[in-house]
């Protein structure tokens, strides 16, 4: 056992280097031109805000692994080398809240700071906003926490009187299993009904800084993550479905390309307007939904232009490149029926074992256990996998609502061509809601997961807080995840095949 607790912690040190290895790597590739060989700060958060946030997914496979090291030691010292995952997770999650609250709110403030400022004012500027930031949250937190952060745990109070301890034990059995002659006196089933009262305890604090920045993270997991749940697959099918059939003739060409210049212009002409209202200290409502109007209509045009070259390819190798292109959209039809698999399971999952009360079966806990026992890290790597999933699910949904509703801030993510403020966002979304489908993960699968910190953490402690409790004791959360993924399949069904046309929403003040 010692060996493998070993190696645990050894797999655990290098996991986390290759992890910092990828998020510089998405970093590199996601950057925008104009961030090149600057901005370095916001790069170094993004880089910290990536890590932790995939390291937070991983803690929940590695808890159960961790768990597991120990399962069968035969002595007291055989578990001393796993890994501390009780203090890890309090650690992981403080980090967790103070990027989101702090460091990428600073971050963003100081990159979107006006860059004829100097650097002292920007910087200057930035701490402004986040300090009193950090001044409302932490009275919010103290007070709070003064007044309701206590937890309340249900306990039973059983007591019995002494018995003589018996010379054979062969009178025991399934019937009579406790010394006593009268029969499951030591039950706590036959236990009074007096017996059961409320045992409270003030939570720690980091906890409870752990148990807020959950909730905040649970509604907007909800939202995003029940409309990802269903858009994330059925918009990978529906892009297939409404492919570039053939490659256009040059002429058709001539005239879409004619007809995206035309409306780029027509953008062109808004942003200069808004720039000039802007200037004139007219920055209103109306002026801040005319801008998100205009950048979903930019992102729209980039769409639109990304497939009329699909659908015209040019060059020398034209139709090596439309060759690709079919492949690449039937490479989504496969990821989304494949996607399209795992949130049925997901949903059905959620509504078998957490919304109907006892639940019709353990489902996937009982999955993971069965893999488990074809290879050892089989059930976990699939555990893995469900947990990604979810988060995924997150960024999909955020980006689908991003670009239906005007008041939703788009900020997207493109391979080439994203800036340290869309990068900064999404890293603090994303960080916001790891939190929350760890939790998620923890409760869906309670049996699979039993016995390990995190359980500790997020199916007690987080379950029993005052005032909180009663949020996941009448499930609100996995209802409003099922129902707006319900109502997202319905959404696909009616409007999903059909081709976006232009909203044309902006309106300009003068």
């Amino acid at each position: 056992m010692g060996d493998f607790n070993v190696a645990l912690v050894i797999v655990a040190a290098v996991v986390s280097v290759l992890v910092l290895l990828v998020s510089v790597y998405l970093l590199v590739n996601y950057q925008h031109p104009d961030d090149v060989n600057q901005a370095y700060f916001p790069k170094l958060v993004v880089v910290l805000g990536l890590t932790v946030a995939v390291l937070s997914i991983l803690m929940l496979p590695a808890d159960v692994a961790n768990r597991q090291a120990c399962s069968r030691a035969i002595y007291n010292g055989a578990c001393s080398l796993t890994l501390p995952m009780r203090t890890l997770w309090l650690v992981v999650y403080i980090v967790d809240a103070v990027l989101v609250f702090l460091v990428i709110p600073f971050a963003m403030f100081y990159y979107e700071g006006d860059q004829d400022k100097s650097v002292g004012k920007r910087l200057r500027t930035a701490l402004m906003w986040v300090v009193a930031s950090a001044v409302v949250c932490g009275l919010v937190l103290g007070i709070l926490y003064g007044l309701v952060g206590k937890v309340d745990f249900t306990v039973r109070h059983l007591s019995s009187s002494v018995e003589t301890f018996p010379n054979s034990f062969s009178g025991f059995s399934s019937g009579q299993p406790c010394i006593s002659s009268l029969p499951r006196v030591c039950a706590a089933s036959t236990a009074p009904a007096n017996s059961q009262t409320t045992w409270t305890m003030r939570a720690t604090f980091p906890e409870y800084v752990v148990a807020l920045a959950t909730i905040v993270g649970s509604v907007l997991f909800t939202i995003f993550g029940g409309v990802g749940i269903a858009c994330l697959p059925l918009g990978l099918i529906f892009s297939f479905v409404r492919r570039p059939k053939a490659v256009i003739t040059r002429s058709q060409y001539i005239k879409e390309a004619t007809e995206l210049g035309k409306k780029a212009r027509e953008l062109k002409k808004a942003a200069e307007a808004l720039h000039q209202e802007e200037r004139s200290g007219n920055k209103g409502r109306k002026w801040r939904k005319n801008v998100k109007a205009v950048e979903k209509e930019l992102l729209l045009l980039e769409d639109d232009m990304k497939a009329l070259e699909e659908m015209y390819p040019q060059g020398e190798q034209a139709e090596a490149t439309w060759a690709f292109t079919v492949l690449g959209y039937i490479g989504k039809l496969i990821f989304g029926v494949v996607g399209l698999v795992v949130s049925i399971a997901w949903v059905a999952h959620i509504v078998i074992y957490l919304l109907i009360d006892p639940p019709l079966s353990s489902f996937l806990n009982e999955v993971f256990i069965k893999l488990d026992g074809v290879w050892g890290l089989l059930g976990t790597a699939a555990f893995a996998f469900f947990c990604f999933y979810l988060l995924i699910a997150v960024i999909a949904g955020e980006m689908m609502l991003g670009l239906k509703l005007v008041f939703i801030t788009i900020h997207p993510m493109k391979w080439g061509g994203t800036l340290m403020n869309s990068f900064l966002f999404n890293v603090g979304l994303i960080l916001l809601c790891s939190i929350s489908v760890i939790q998620f993960c923890a409760t869906a699968f309670a049996y699979y997961a039993q016995a390990t910190a995190a359980q500790e953490i997020f199916g007690h402690t987080l379950q029993s807080l005052r005032g909180i409790k009663y949020l996941y004791k009448y499930n609100v959360f996995q209802y409003g995840f099922v129902a707006l993924a319900i109502l997202t399949l319905f959404y696909y069904a009616i409007f999903g095949w059909r081709k976006r046309k232009p909203t044309g929403r902006f309106q300009l003040s003068n």
